[in-house]
């Protein structure tokens, strides 16, 4: 449905080869979906991705490789400069189906050729020591800016603290992460509790406590990082001037940080 999202509004986004993934049973989907949950949220998820890639861009200089944790269907690679690696990281099911598509755009010219390393592994169970070592092995001395996008959402908080101890292990002084989530404020809006019980109807059965809320507070913690930029929807709308009609408590409202390796 991301992807299908980005492609709605290719202006916002400035995804170009999302539209890729559109296919009649997704589309069944995202109509319910806005239908029943947010209208808004075909521009939510464009401005998260144009804010991340606005940001990446900004620090060609600085980044070598862009390691793409829960990358989903995502379309970075292509968005970015060649010279850019890119390592995406997802459950082993979706990362063997992505690449074999890429693999027959590329071949069909409808996506350029790219540097990408695909790891299947799954955030809930015990990931770090095999991935570490595949990390490590195609990261080696890159300067890396970490993306972890709609991944801390479906993860408890012990989960998050790890995964966020593990971006220490790979990474030097100097690198980035960039991460979205939701303010514990959200679960009280009408919104949420409309996301909750689509989800519930759809997918499993599930209480508010098992999605992930953090505040800012979340990252400041980070003894090691320092946080560099904080943009949520409402911020970030406003400098790519994307007029907003709905009243927030309607709008799924994410919050952007962009975190820089200090120590």
């Amino acid at each position: 449905m991301t992807s299908m999202f980005r492609a709605m509004n290719t202006t916002l986004s400035n995804d170009l080869y999302s539209k890729l993934w559109n296919n009649r049973k997704t589309k069944v989907w995202v109509d319910d979906y806005l239908t029943e949950v947010s209208e808004e949220e075909v521009n939510t998820h464009c401005v998260r991705n144009r804010f991340f890639l606005e940001k990446i861009k900004e620090r060609l200089t600085e980044i070598d490789i862009l390691i793409n944790f829960g990358a989903g269907f995502s379309m970075y690679p292509f968005l970015l400069d060649e010279s850019i690696v890119h390592i995406e990281i997802d459950k082993p099911a979706i990362v063997n189906y992505k690449k074999a598509k890429i693999s027959n755009w590329i071949e069909t010219s409808e996506l350029p050729r790219r540097d990408i390393h695909f790891l299947g592994t799954d955030f809930s169970k015990d990931y770090e020591e095999g991935l570490y070592v595949q990390i490590d092995g195609i990261k080696k001395d890159k300067k890396s800016l970490i993306l972890l996008e709609g991944v801390l959402f479906f993860l408890d908080l012990n989960q998050a603290k790890g995964i966020f101890n593990f971006f220490d292990k790979i990474q030097n002084k100097g690198e980035y992460i960039g991460s979205v989530s939701f303010k514990h404020s959200i679960k009280e809006t009408s919104v949420f509790k409309r996301l909750q019980r689509f989800l519930n109807d759809r997918i499993l059965k599930t209480s508010k406590d098992d999605y992930l809320a953090i505040d800012t507070d979340f990252y400041i913690e980070k003894s090691k990082y320092t946080i560099r930029e904080h943009k949520d929807y409402f911020m970030y709308s406003k400098e790519l001037n994307n007029k907003i009609n709905l009243n927030a408590t309607d709008i799924l409202n994410e919050n952007f940080y962009l975190l820089q390796k200090t120590i």
